[in-house]
């Protein structure tokens, strides 16, 4: 067996999920993207500005999956927001992940890790967008066959036109259960006990650094609140409906009360916006 840790690169002036809705696309394509590959997906999260996953499949398998939900994740942005092309230029990461010296444990534990380090949520297992709540999970998720849809509400769910086994789940949220895809009774066997999971998790290097940071007591918001937020600050404010309509001096204002707000850093004021990091820094610094 192989197995690889895939990671996109993140996109720093600009969102890959804004909204509820893009999280949900891309969680069917995975299962999409998963049955037309033949890949094993072990673990993995959607991140607002990057993906990661762990696979087990061969290294060109790997490589035609990611490159595939990157295509069909793009098509969908492209579709919604005219921006999809933006994924082709993404980079990725691939690192061949040994079964052996606990390397497999680490790896997996770094994906799910990713929402606590972002300061999102307290548990791995909090978190909607990836796989970090089907392990060891003691209550079945709710939802519905996936045969029990006509084929065009397949389609319409899965954003594709691949025919899926009937017995995959449909959430109640609206889009496919991970426990349908995911290896969880493999993974389960890797970790053995709950508890070593969760050892694993607390200890990845992601958990680690978070707890290294200071800032990370402070609260934080996730970035398809801000952007939510964002047309009603401009009408409170400015009168206006729209980024586009601001001047240069309202854009830093609308900066300043984003940061102040919701105790945002240029990074993720960055991405909101999608103004490049450097011009966040200097709009800051006019209140600094």
């Amino acid at each position: 067996m192989e197995f690889y840790l895939v990671t996109t690169d993140h996109l720093s002036d600009r969102l890959r999920f804004r909204d509820t809705d893009d999280y949900k696309v891309a969680m069917s394509l995975v299962a999409v993207v998963a049955f037309i590959t033949g890949v094993n997906v072990l673990a993995f999260i959607l991140m607002s500005n990057h993906v990661h996953f762990v696979l087990e499949g061969s290294e060109s398998m790997s490589e035609r999956f990611i490159n595939l939900f990157k295509k069909y994740h793009g098509q969908y942005l492209q579709n919604k927001y005219g921006c999809g092309k933006v994924l082709r230029r993404v980079g990725v990461d691939m690192q061949r992940v040994c079964h052996e010296n606990e390397s497999l444990e680490r790896a997996i534990a770094y994906v799910l890790m990713n929402c606590v380090a972002a300061n999102i949520c307290l548990n791995a297992s909090d978190y909607p967008w990836g796989s970090g709540s089907v392990y060891f999970r003691l209550l079945p998720p709710k939802g519905h066959r996936l045969d029990g849809l006509s084929l065009r509400a397949q389609a319409r769910l899965l954003h594709s036109k691949t025919l899926l086994p009937g017995d995959y789940l449909v959430l109640e949220e609206g889009y496919i259960a991970p426990e349908s895809y995911v290896k969880v009774i493999f993974v389960e066997s890797v970790f053995r006990t709950p508890q070593r999971m969760n050892y694993f998790l607390l200890n990845s290097s992601k958990a680690k650094r978070a707890l290294s940071k200071p800032e990370n007591n402070v609260p934080s918001f996730k970035d398809q609140v801000i952007v939510a937020a964002i047309p009603d600050l401009c009408h409170s404010i400015f009168h206006r409906s729209r980024i586009e309509d601001l001047d240069d001096n309202q854009k830093a204002e609308l900066v300043r009360q984003i940061h102040r707000r919701f105790c945002s850093g240029i990074n993720q004021i960055s991405r909101i916006l999608g103004i490049p990091d450097k011009e966040v820094a200097m709009l800051l610094d006019r209140f600094w």
